[in-house]
């Protein structure tokens, strides 16, 4: 069963910055696209930042571009994990947080995915909340 945990939301005055890390487990040997996503309250989940099985391509929200930064750590067979680095935030970054996984296995590892429904698997959200 492949499951996804977030980690490193919390409470961030406006201009600050945070780190949220994702770690996926349960997922044997199978390769995955790594995406992130938002919700705010009474909004629909929107895409934030994307990146390929290969770590090579990303993509990003043009309302996050050039202020979020997204990254897989070190290629291990056993360990995944994808983080998100937030600066400049803002009280319209407010939101929950999650982090989704595409099984790649047998697919492109250069492609990303930036539509939500292409997601196989999710976490259950990270609360980010920016406030002064």
């Amino acid at each position: 069963q492949v499951q996804l945990v977030e980690s490193g939301g919390g409470l961030v005055q406006p201009g600050g910055s945070l780190r949220l890390s994702c770690q996926v487990s349960g997922h044997t040997l199978n390769t995955y696209a790594m995406g992130w996503f938002r919700q705010a309250p009474g909004k629909e989940r929107e895409f934030v930042a994307s990146i390929s099985e290969s770590g090579f391509n990303t993509d990003y929200a043009n309302s996050v571009k050039g202020r979020f930064t997204i990254a897989r750590g070190i290629a291990r067979i056993t360990k995944i994990t994808v983080s998100l680095q937030m600066n400049s935030l803002g009280p319209e970054d407010t939101a929950v947080y999650y982090c989704a996984a595409k099984d790649t296995t047998g697919l492109s590892r250069t492609y990303i995915y930036t539509r939500r429904y292409a997601y196989d698997y999710w976490g259950r959200g990270t609360q980010v909340t920016v406030s002064s």
